[in-house]
């Protein structure tokens, strides 16, 4: 069903490798803690209680401070357990600012003029899938923070400009910021060792307020007493006999746990997690300590804010850091259950069992980069991959409680039984989850997760495992089979490409060809429900052609296509239906494979059969031709209305998709080993021959005489027009991937107008100027990396078929002829420029910003953003939206194989 995966590497497992081993044997719980805190816990669904949904508004940045969180905790560059009961993160002032940096800024969706957006210079540099080593960044400003500045620019400008980001306030144009270090190691399971670096590149000598922070998370305000997952009231204190230096927790699920410092702090405050309800609403506190109260000690000198009794729920050592101009300091930290304590904390094993971690994060992420990767490209896929895990959050929403409230609690208003996420009372989400990104997107959406498990088969394959069959478990799936989106609305429609994921993760993750068949059988049994799901809601007029989602292509149609359309139209969706077909072959492939050891998915693998080609056919040929237009070579969505068919001649992603669904069925593979569904397919052949011919045939390379299978949508000659527009510099095919929407769209817009209004789509390279989908993505001219990812393996899929004897141009009018394999590896050379620094050291995802090419304290931090302008390269939307980005660790991975065989074909080729 696909290429052959390449062979896993064969050699000794590493000490990563082992502790992943050891935790999935349940031998030692080497994941217990990691950096699953949240970075934004503030303006999220969760926490929203208001009549209208207004999520933003309920409990902005400026509430964040002051609010115990219901459903989680956020903080700066933190850790916790992986059930977020006790917490760990920094905070820091530099004595201007008029807030205590305990998180990440970053305005509201409403507030920023393409939705919301972090406004801080932070960096994941490290981190293995057990969180025995992780590192960070955080680019502190020595002058006050510009909070304002961001706010009032970002309001001022329109849709058309560009967003105004901290870099563009000059903050850090003379270098007078600190660099601040994160980083933990684990000795053992239960003991970290934390080591924070603050580094002044400032010209001058400058005060640095350090604040270690500890604290418990509020589960006992709420009323649910006895209930799971709420429990009682811990307690921080001094530790005895080190009180000057060591706070001891106490929490009621995990038992005694201490924060040591190797060096006394100036002093160590104490408060309450619990909400300020003076400031906030102007009611009585029931206690004076409460959660704000270090930046009220701190910044407003308020010295009865903490409690002089040394005791609370959350606590913070206080260093004040003189840090000389170029120089640096160093404060060591470590957090361990008292079980796992050791008698000596810090000496010099300290830092050697720190460097002993980094040393075996190497041979980890060296196991999964072939020898012939640049250094570079090892850059890029190591810090991709950091923020892949660092991406990891505790996620809390069991929405039956959500919608009811809490007994203690004042009752929330009675439209929200009727309101957002009503209909998924079933749903108990309270795991660790990947996310696309903790500050931007801190919940987790199911597609993109799909993606996100591809490098994670790579690095962690049983955590890979865990999410996907997470998503189609009992208490996250509907029960009418529909997956849930994300928080904002369950109900809304995503790409339907958790099989491929599935399918993938179980061929990738199988060391030395030892692949988890249970894996595969547990998620193809649930997906039945989810492709019942579809087949019942989204094929309205029954031909097997299908609409009615956005399909989280965003504002890509000419239509908000999660809204009724106009003049009462229907919309027969060229990406719906190519993604369900997408759907069907999957599913092919899992029932064959299944069907090896088990005839009775031979009955169910003939069912996906049929249903794919009856796809096929309707695509290609139902009104005549289909979604397919004819002139102009292209597929594209069609408009119903008033008896006709109207085609969106839009070229854009949407008619990319259907080239996604293929692959080849072997006779030598399949039909001899599956009888059953052989003789089914045969006779479809033979008396299904109005369907039957658009499978195309050709020998089996192997054994000439047997035929090899072609599912596909287009036929070659198809095929080759559609990649015609795909490869064409002028239309899809850019310097660093492939466009969502075709270039000629910039100087030609498709228009449509209806009952008197003008609907028109144009080229977009960079951010949306629309508001559709909250404005915060574009699909109507950047490049996004899961489409190319999908479209790399498709080419790769038909070469497998055509072999040599297809080739076509690359680029288009260029007279360079390219197999559909070579063209896949020139798609991927392009989106690894977008990362790989050029000769003058930039790269295309900084934008042209000097600094990240020539500041030695820059130049090798990189960020992995959402999207990508297409025609410059430069990142765009969520800039820490390392999840599905994060793609690149497999095409550098594939370009570091490729170099290596080219350069051993060369030693070949130059030996005696």
């Amino acid at each position: 069903m696909h290429p052959p995966e390449p062979t896993q590497d064969a050699a000794p497992a590493d000490a990563e490798s082992l502790r992943l081993e050891a935790n999935a044997r349940r031998e030692a719980d080497w994941k217990r803690w990691g950096t699953y805190l949240s970075e934004r816990q503030w303006g999220t669904v969760r926490e929203d209680y208001s009549p209208g949904g207004d999520a933003w508004g309920y409990l902005p940045h400026d509430h964040a401070r002051s609010r115990a969180y219901r459903w989680g905790e956020d903080g700066l560059l933190g850790l916790c357990d992986r059930q977020c009961r006790v917490c760990f993160a920094i905070a820091l002032w530099n004595g201007r600012d008029p807030i205590l940096k305990e998180r990440l800024f970053g305005l509201s969706g409403p507030e920023g003029n393409h939705g919301e957006d972090v406004k801080e210079c932070y960096f994941y540099l490290d981190a293995t899938p057990t969180g025995c080593y992780a590192k960070a960044l955080y680019k502190y400003p020595q002058a006050e923070f510009p909070y304002a500045r961001l706010l009032e620019e970002n309001r001022r400008r329109g849709k058309g400009e560009g967003e105004f980001e901290i870099l563009d306030t000059g903050i850090f144009d003379d270098n007078r910021y600190f660099d601040v270090f994160v980083e933990y190691a684990k000795a053992s399971p239960n003991d970290v060792l934390i080591r924070i670096t603050a580094a002044n590149r400032g010209p001058e000598a400058a005060t640095l307020h350090l604040l270690p922070t500890l604290w418990l998370r509020n589960t006992w305000s709420w009323g649910r007493v006895g209930e799971e997952g709420y429990w009682p009231k811990g307690t921080l204190t001094r530790a005895r006999g080190n009180g000057d230096r060591a706070v001891t927790a106490i929490h009621p699920g995990l038992g005694q746990i201490s924060l040591a410092a190797e060096e006394a702090p100036a002093e160590i405050l104490f408060t309450e997690n619990e909400t300020n309800a003076e400031r906030l609403f102007g009611a009585a506190n029931t206690t004076p300590y409460v959660k704000d109260a270090f930046h009220r000690y701190l910044i407003g000198g308020e010295k009865g804010a903490v409690n002089p009794a040394g005791t609370g729920t959350k606590s913070a050592m206080v260093y004040r850091l003189e840090v000389p101009a170029g120089g640096e300091a160093v404060v060591r930290l470590r957090m361990s259950l008292a079980e796992e304590t050791p008698a000596e904390l810090f000496g010099p094993g300290f830092d050697a069992t720190i460097a002993e971690r980094i040393r075996e994060a190497d041979e980890h992420f060296a196991r999964f980069i072939p020898p012939g990767a640049t250094e570079d490209g090892l850059r890029v896929a190591r810090q991709a991959a950091a923020g892949l895990v660092w991406s990891r959050q505790y996620y809390f929403y069991v929405v039956k409680d959500w919608l009811e409230g809490d007994p203690s609690q004042p009752p929330p208003p009675a439209s929200r039984l009727g309101g957002r996420n009503a209909g998924w009372k079933h749903l108990h989400s309270r795991d660790v989850v990947s996310m696309p990104d903790k500050w931007e997107y801190p919940w987790w959406a199911a597609w993109d997760l799909a993606f996100h498990m591809l490098p994670f088969a790579k690095i962690d394959p049983e955590f890979a495992k865990e999410q996907l069959i997470l998503m189609l478990r009992e208490w996250y799936m509907h029960p009418n089979g529909q997956l849930p989106a994300y928080e904002w609305s369950f109900d809304d429609v995503n790409p339907p490409v958790h099989a491929w994921a599935c399918w993938r993760v179980y061929k990738i993750s199988a060391p030395r060809g030892q692949r988890d068949r249970l894996f595969l059988e547990r998620a193809f049994q649930k997906l039945l429900m989810t492709f019942t799901w579809w087949v019942n809601r989204k094929d309205a007029e029954g031909n097997h052609l299908f609409g009615g989602g956005f399909l989280g292509l965003d504002n890509i149609g000419v239509f908000d296509r999660s809204r009724p359309l106009p003049g009462g139209a229907t919309l027969e969706q060229a990406d719906g239906t190519a993604w369900m077909a997408f759907f069907c072959i999957t599913m092919l492939a899992m029932a064959l494979e299944l069907a090896r050891k088990d005839p009775a998915y031979e009955d169910v693998a003939s069912k996906f059969f049929e249903h794919f080609v009856a796809i096929s056919d309707a695509m290609n040929r139902v009104g005549g031709q289909g979604l397919w237009d004819e002139e102009d070579g292209f597929y594209y969505d069609q408009m119903l209305i008033g008896g006709q068919r109207v085609p969106l001649r839009v070229r854009s992603a949407v008619g990319v998709i259907p080239l996604f669904a293929v692959s080849a069925l072997a006779e030598d593979v399949v039909f001899r080993r599956l009888p059953g569904f052989a003789k089914r397919m045969r006779w479809f052949l033979r008396n299904r021959q109005d369907l039957a011919k658009g499978i195309s045939f050709v020998d089996s390379p192997k054994r000439p005489g047997d035929n090899v299978y072609l599912l596909a949508i287009p036929s070659r000659e198809r095929l080759v027009r559609v990649l015609r527009y795909v490869l064409d510099e002028n239309e899809l095919l850019s310097p660093h991937g492939i466009r969502s929407l075709s270039r000629v769209h910039r100087d030609h817009p498709f228009e449509l107008r209806i009952d008197g209004e003008v609907h028109r789509v144009e080229y977009v390279p960079g951010e949306s100027q629309d508001w559709m989908f909250g404005g915060n993505s574009n699909w109507r001219g950047p490049v996004w990396f899961p489409l190319n990812y999908l479209l790399i393996e498709a080419l790769e899929r038909y070469h497998h078929f055509y072999h040599d004897t297809l080739k076509v141009e690359c680029p288009t009018g260029s007279g360079v002829l390219m197999t559909l394999d070579e063209v896949a590896t020139e798609l991927r050379r392009r989106l690894a420029r977008l990362f790989v620094a050029h000769r003058d050291g930039t790269r295309a995802c900084h934008g042209g910003d000097p600094r990240f090419a020539q500041d030695p304290h820059w130049k090798n931090l990189l960020l992995f953003h959402e999207y990508f302008h297409g025609d410059t390269g430069k990142g765009l939307g969520a800039d820490h939206q390392t999840g599905w980005t994060a793609l690149v660790v497999l095409i550098m991975n594939d370009l570091a194989r490729e170099r290596a065989g080219a350069e051993a074909a060369g030693r070949l080729a130059g030996s005696p």
